[in-house]
């Protein structure tokens, strides 16, 4: 999740919220790529998870990389539960359960983000290995129940356990036992951003089909192969999901704002302290509702900007676009990730084709495709097809789109090569849930324990 942001510009008209988003737009040599990815912190004897403190914990990781890199704290109540690069170039933050994740640097280029993910994963190898920790990485947490899993000292985190029983049946689980990668894409202009806001909603349940890989829970299987997709059909849907305003033709910056006045805030901070705010929508903090409740109860630019991290929609609007359907993953898909949304958003041509392939696709398909795909992945019925033959059309527009952009390393090499693991997916005909199902029932001997040793960083 973002780090929260303090901007104490008052508020004073609808237009300025508006204003904030479109500010994102940048011509096109400024576009950039920015990669997050989760990953669950366990102690190798005993694969048990790890808590904040403690000599051992997620606090002396955090110490030993502020050591190691240099970048500065962020600290919450007295506590470290993050760190920033000095310019903002990147940070590392905790997910309320521990989960370890890397908010990367916006670079141009996908191998430069995999260069990236492979100096933090060996920076924190080098931290993590003396205190008996390594990393997993999967989109769900495979043997820990909610009361076995830590819970970070982190205000925001406070709020939110509290909050989310009242608005859904899987919030818990979502703040706690998932992990996920995820790209952020930039746009020149509104029209730009609403055709890859739409032709990637569209798109996101292939996403989580392809990457599907959650299938245990608890230390067994769980009936999924995406548990983390599962999740988020009923976190909270008034701010997550899919949204059918973003399939209007006008679709634009003020149709998400208007969305967003709407949805229930989370908090405000003030003089370092958060605010529950669940009981009322931004519209009516901006209305004045909170002048008595909280300390300079006038809405900021701030609390605007915090507000729109704590909204969840599949494809997350900010000053960028948030690709959010994948489930957290092994190393190549890091790197496959970007490499598949770039392919099909940062290419005029691969945009005009993934456009053409979905520009029929109604609202009312792709949430019955997003239904289905927690459970039947690739083989999800789409129309006349399933979502292997789908990929297979999708990974060729995309790979012709990372081609067209020419980006190559220091030995000659584009970016195509990035999506070879998801290529092996659609040929093979089975996820890497599947995949991990499989060796369960076989090799693994019905035993969680071996998901330790094959998918750990």
């Amino acid at each position: 999740m973002a780090r929260d942001t303090s901007d104490f510009r008052p508020i004073e008209k609808l237009d300025e919220l508006v204003d904030y988003l479109a500010a994102g737009n940048k011509p096109r040599e400024k576009w950039r790529i920015g990669t997050e990815h989760e990953k669950f912190p366990f102690y190798v004897d005993g694969n048990a998870p790890v808590p904040y403190g403690g000599n051992r914990g997620i606090r002396a990781l955090l110490e030993g990389m502020q050591k190691t890199l240099g970048w500065d704290p962020i600290i919450d109540d007295g506590r470290i539960i993050g760190l920033v690069e000095p310019t903002g170039q990147g940070a590392i933050s905790l997910e309320p359960g521990g989960q370890f994740e890397l908010s990367g640097a916006p670079v141009e280029t996908i191998h430069q983000t995999c260069r990236e993910g492979n100096a933090h994963l060996a920076q924190l190898r080098e931290i993590a290995e003396p205190l008996g920790i390594r990393f997993l990485g999967l989109g769900g947490s495979p043997k820990w129940t909610l009361a076995e899993t830590p819970q970070m000292p982190k205000s925001r985190y406070e709020i939110m356990t509290r909050y989310m029983p009242k608005v859904g049946s899987h919030g818990l689980d979502m703040m706690y036992r998932t992990c996920t990668i995820q790209v952020n894409l930039d746009f020149e202009s509104e029209a730009d951003m609403r055709r890859k806001m739409q032709v990637s909603l569209k798109l996101q349940p292939l996403a989580t089909a392809l990457f599907a890989n959650s299938p245990f829970t608890e230390g067994r299987p769980n009936g999924w192969q995406s548990w983390r997709g599962e999740i988020w059909r009923d976190t909270d849907n008034q701010r997550s999901g899919l949204k059918e305003f973003c399939f209007s033709p006008e679709f634009g910056f003020a149709d998400y704002v208007e969305w967003a006045l709407d949805v229930p805030m989370y908090f405000v901070i003030r003089d370092g302290r958060y605010h529950d705010m669940t009981h009322m929508t931004f519209r009516q903090f901006m209305d004045g509702k909170a002048r008595n409740e909280v300390p300079n109860g006038v809405a900021t630019m701030g609390d605007w900007a915090n507000h729109l991290s704590t909204l969840f929609p599949d494809v997350r609007l900010k000053r960028f676009l948030e690709m959010r359907g994948a489930d957290g993953g092994p190393w190549r898909r890091i790197c496959a990730l970007p490499a598949f949304w770039v392919g099909l958003l940062y290419d005029a041509t691969a945009l005009d084709a993934a456009e053409a392939l979905t520009a029929d696709w109604s609202f009312e398909e792709v949430r019955e495709m997003r239904d289905a795909v927690p459970t039947q992945a690739i083989a999800t019925r789409f129309r006349n097809r399933d979502l292997r033959e789908l990929g297979r059309d999708v990974l060729a527009i995309s790979r012709a789109g990372l081609k067209a952009r020419a980006r190559k390393n220091r030995d000659g090499y584009d970016e195509t090569s990035f999506l070879n693991t998801l290529d092996e997916v659609v040929a093979r005909g089975t996820t890497s849930a599947e995949e991990m199902l499989n060796a369960y029932h076989t090799r693994w001997g019905d035993s969680i324990e071996p998901v330790f040793l094959e998918y750990a960083y």
